[in-house]
């Protein structure tokens, strides 16, 4: 039991990371103001799901989380600097970010069915799907 919660501390460690470096590296690009504030607000939704998992994380294991590698990071930012390189509307920018969230609750969902995770750790990762649910609805409306 003990390894599957490690496993999935490791996961949703790693997709908030992800989505911090997404929100990072696009947020240059947004000149609306009010979008920018509601993915500050998300961009800092992942970093407290980040530090709440640093937080229990010796519980379970002495090293540290899994983060996104620098070959993750050099991905994403490629990938965003690609597909808006001639459209930076709020539209392509929340569509970026959706195909990320998506990925996100696909993730999210699968290490939540596993069914031997402690109740702290399915707190956190049922958290973190609801905050990435709640996204998708936010960003929709930036369609």
């Amino acid at each position: 039991m003990k390894e599957e919660n490690i496993n999935a501390l490791d996961e949703i460690h790693k997709g908030a990371y992800m989505g911090m470096d997404a929100l990072h590296f696009i947020s240059d690009k947004i000149e609306d103001e009010k979008f920018r504030e509601v993915l500050r607000k998300e961009y800092d939704q992942y970093h407290e799901i980040a530090k709440k998992i640093e937080e229990i994380y010796p519980k379970y294991n002495d090293n540290q989380p899994h983060k996104t590698t620098t070959m993750d990071k050099a991905m994403t930012w490629y990938g965003i600097e690609m597909k808006t390189f001639t459209d930076k509307s709020n539209s392509k920018i929340a569509e970026l970010l959706l195909q990320g969230v998506n990925m996100g609750i696909i993730e999210g969902k699968r290490v939540l069915n596993n069914k031997n995770l402690d109740k702290e750790v399915h707190n956190i990762i049922d958290k973190y799907v609801n905050m990435q649910e709640k996204s998708v609805e936010t960003l929709k409306k930036y369609l």
